[in-house]
């Protein structure tokens, strides 16, 4: 089984919550009420993204393949980074 990280952007909302954004997966955003169930919420995102990509024989981005540099949309009151392997 091949092992892929993927850093995940993490915003917090004012309303409350986090909006979480894998700059590698165009189009991967989620959200989750904590830091805990956004980083879950992440970590289905990423599945369903790679399951779907599979399924329509598309090719899997990786890190590698796209470095950055990202830009988060709007100045964000926190953002946090992190890697996380799937």
């Amino acid at each position: 089984m091949n092992v892929l990280s993927y850093r995940i952007l993490l915003r917090q909302e004012p309303e409350g919550g986090y909006t979480v954004i894998v700059p590698s997966l165009p189009g991967c955003v989620t959200y989750g009420d904590t830091v805990e169930e956004a980083i879950e919420m992440a970590k289905e995102a990423i599945e369903l993204y790679i399951e779907s990509l599979k399924e329509h024989g598309e090719e899997i981005p990786t890190e590698e393949k796209n470095p950055g540099p990202w830009l988060v949309p709007q100045a964000p009151t926190r953002v946090a980074c992190f890697y996380g392997r799937f």
